[in-house]
C-alpha cells in the first residue's frame, strides 16, 4: 500500500537526483558523477486496461557511464508480485527509451532489503531468458549520518540515512544530527523540503515522535505536518518563534504552505486555482489539498 514513507523513499531522489551519485560514491559502487539529470514520466502503462506505474523515473548522465535510466521503487515489505513487475519495468524501459536501466529499490528494514536484492530470473532455472539484478538501498549499506556537520554538508543524503535507518538503533543520533543541520538553514533555503520528506519517511514509526519533538524546538523553517499542526492548534509553547494565534492565521499559514510546496515542486498554479486556494475557509479541505500537493503532478490532482 502506498503511504507517506513510501512517497518519501523515492521522492527525495526527485528533489535532489544528485544524491544518487553521492550515495553510491559512499558505497563504492561503480557509477560516475552525474553531469545531467532529467525527471521522466513514471507511467509505464501500455494501451490496454492493465496499468503499471513505477515510483520515480530519472534520466542521469554521468562523466563515466553516459546516459542511463534510474528506475526508483520504494518497498516497505516483501511482495512476491513485485518481482515480475520489476522485471517488466526494466524490459519495458529499455525497449522504450533504448537506454541502460538501473533498477533501484529503497527499503526501510534489513529483511525487506535482503529479499529485494535477490536477482530476478524469468525462464527455466537451467536457462533463464531474463535476469534482473536490483540495486537495493537500505540500512545495510546506506551510511548512518550521525555527525551534524556531515549532515549539513549533504542534507539529502542525511535524509536518506534517516529514512532507511528508521528501525535501527542509531536512528536517534541520525535525527539529532539532521535536526541540528536543518536549524542552520534559512527560511527560504530549498533544502527545507527535506524536513517534510523526513517526516513522511518516518510516518508510522517510533522515531516519528522524536522527529516531531525535535522540530517543535524551532519551527521557523519547517513547513511539514508537525509545524502546521502545532501552529494551527496554537499549542507551540515559548520555545517556538512566530507562535500562531487563532484559527484564521492558522488557515493562512496552511494556504501559504500549499502554494510554497507547489512552487518548490514546479507545479503550475493558474491565477484561478490560486484564488480558489486562498479563498478557502475549510481547514480540513486545506489540509487535504496540502497532502495531495506532496505527490500530485498537476494542480488538478491537488484540487480534485
Amino acid at each position: 500500500m502506498v503511504g507517506k514513507p513510501h512517497e518519501a523513499m523515492h521522492r527525495l531522489f526527485q528533489e535532489d537526483p544528485g544524491v544518487f551519485g553521492r550515495a553510491f560514491k559512499r558505497l563504492a559502487l561503480p557509477f560516475g558523477t552525474p553531469t545531467e539529470v532529467s525527471i521522466y514520466t513514471n507511467d509505464l502503462s501500455e494501451h490496454r486496461p492493465l496499468e503499471r506505474r513505477i515510483d520515480s523515473l530519472i534520466a542521469i548522465t554521468t562523466d563515466t557511464d553516459g546516459p542511463f535510466l534510474l528506475a526508483m521503487e520504494a518497498q516497505n515489505d516483501k511482495d512476491p508480485d513485485k518481482l515480475s513487475a520489476w522485471a517488466y519495468y526494466a524490459a519495458y524501459l529499455h525497449a522504450t527509451y533504448k537506454m541502460p536501466v538501473v533498477l533501484v529499490i529503497v527499503c526501510r528494514d534489513r529483511a525487506t532489503a535482503a529479499w529485494a536484492a535477490q536477482p530476478i530470473s524469468l525462464g527455466l532455472p537451467q536457462w533463464p531468458s531474463l535476469t534482473v539484478k536490483p540495486l537495493v538501498l537500505g540500512p545495510h549499506n546506506v551510511p548512518a549520518v550521525t555527525d551534524p556537520d556531515e549532515a549539513a554538508s549533504d542534507i539529502p543524503l542525511a535524509t536518506l540515512s534517516a529514512i532507511t535507518h528508521v528501525n535501527e538503533p542509531d536512528i536517534g543520533a541520525i535525527l539529532d544530527a539532521l535536526a541540528a543541520a536543518m536549524r542552520q538553514l534559512g527560511p527560504d533555503d530549498e533544502s527545507t523540503v527535506f524536513t517534510e520528506l523526513t517526516e513522511l519517511g518516518l510516518s508510522g514509526s517510533a522515531a516519528a515522535k522524536k522527529w516531531s519533538d525535535l522540530m517543535s524546538i524551532n519551527l521557523s523553517f519547517f513547513k511539514g505536518e508537525t509545524a502546521q499542526r502545532l501552529r494551527a492548534e496554537g499549542r507551540v509553547e515559548g520555545r517556538v518563534e512566530g507562535r500562531v494565534e487563532g484559527e484564521a492565521r492558522g488557515k493562512t499559514m496552511i494556504i501559504e504552505n500549499i502554494l510554497d510546496l507547489l512552487r518548490s515542486r514546479e507545479i503550475t498554479v493558474p491565477d484561478e486555482a490560486e484564488q480558489q486556494i486562498r479563498s478557502c475557509q475549510d481547514t480540513d479541505k486545506l489540509r487535504t489539498w496540502f497532502h495531495q500537493a506532496l505527490t500530485a503532478t498537476t494542480i488538478t490532482d491537488v484540487l480534485t
